[in-house]
């Protein structure tokens, strides 16, 4: 939290303070950033041609939150590609289908590749990829995602690296308004109303993402996961645990699965099965549940799920709406807005 605080008062620094030399760099076609692990990179003055490495779907995501996924120039690895979850990522960034691979299927580099293209700039979540990258020449920034701060941080670089300040600023309003919104909806909320929430896949007993714990709370939820000891970014549980646990909501990472919990035996007994309150959470540009820059939106659905009185089903609508046409530029009909709420993308 404390490095997240730093780098946001010093990155707020530059951009309002700094001289434009010094955004620049020396010569007038380049500029430098200085990047969330604090290296220095530098960049062309325009950004036309982005790669992004690792955890391709997040990463697609900040991009597209400002209004620039037809600037990715790769297609997302096998793991994405073979599964129908990521198909808007091809309506944000339709040209992604016939890009490039710069991973393998054991997400390996594919150096030649990712030389060849020669992107203006790539994006990475990863330390090593990126001094691994710095080897060929070609600039690597490294985006950091431990904290929920992070969000607002990296999407004010990204505001830097595409020069595009003012849509950063409005993204990062947007997300403290809707949280203060959320905040002052359940902050009269007695414990005793806020429901026991499981987020991922039963059948798995997993819980796949530690965001879940925030975006729970401030839905005026229990995550029944929380203090639990995370496996890397998940955590993992026994079948004795979760009948102790009898999470009153569970949240599913995807639908593929309901069927099956809804009808198994060894869930009969837990709240939310009997109470038929098993929802699916979105996936629009990522699974809202985990990491991504639809945050401010997984805390408004959670809250309709958890608490319907709090925000309807069209207050959501509007908000998904909004989010959409402004920071992605993309326009959903009210038929898909209603099967995202539903899980259905």
């Amino acid at each position: 939290m404390k490095n997240t605080i730093i780098f946001l008062l010093l990155l707020s620094f530059v951009l309002g303070s700094a001289p434009q030399s010094a955004l620049s760099g020396e010569k007038n076609d380049t500029r430098v950033v200085i990047d969330m692990a604090g290296r220095t990179v530098t960049l062309s003055k325009e950004i036309q041609r982005i790669g992004t490495l690792g955890a391709v779907g997040v990463l697609n995501t900040f991009v597209e939150v400002m209004g620039d996924g037809s600037k990715i120039i790769n297609r997302l690895p096998a793991s994405f590609a073979n599964s129908d979850r990521w198909k808007l990522q091809y309506t944000f960034a339709p040209q992604i289908a016939q890009g490039p691979l710069f991973e393998n299927a054991n997400r390996e580099l594919l150096i030649e590749n990712i030389i060849i293209t020669k992107p203006d700039v790539i994006l990475t979540m990863s330390k090593e990829t990126a001094e691994q990258v710095e080897k060929t020449g070609l600039p690597c920034v490294y985006l950091e995602w431990k904290d929920v701060n992070d969000i607002k941080a990296a999407v004010l670089l990204m505001g830097q690296i595409l020069n595009k300040q003012e849509m950063a600023k409005k993204y990062v309003d947007y997300f403290d308004e809707k949280i203060a919104l959320a905040e002052s909806l359940i902050i009269d909320l007695p414990k005793v109303q806020r429901p026991r929430v499981l987020y991922g896949n039963p059948l798995q007993l997993a819980q796949p993402h530690a965001i879940a714990e925030w975006w729970i709370e401030k839905a005026g939820g229990i995550s029944v996961t929380s203090g639990g000891v995370p496996v890397r970014n998940n955590f993992r549980y026994g079948q004795e645990d979760l009948l102790k646990w009898n999470p009153q909501i569970i949240v599913l990472t995807n639908g593929k699965d309901l069927e099956e919990i809804k009808k198994h035996a060894k869930f009969q007994n837990i709240a939310a099965i009997k109470n038929n309150t098993v929802y699916v959470i979105p996936t629009v540009a990522h699974v809202w549940g985990n990491r991504t820059v639809e945050q401010p939106l997984t805390v408004l659905w959670a809250i309709h799920q958890f608490h319907p009185r709090m925000i309807s089903r069209e207050k959501l609508a509007e908000e998904i709406k909004y989010f959409y046409h402004t920071f992605f530029l993309y326009d959903f009909d009210d038929t898909q807005v209603a099967e995202i709420i539903d899980g259905k993308f």
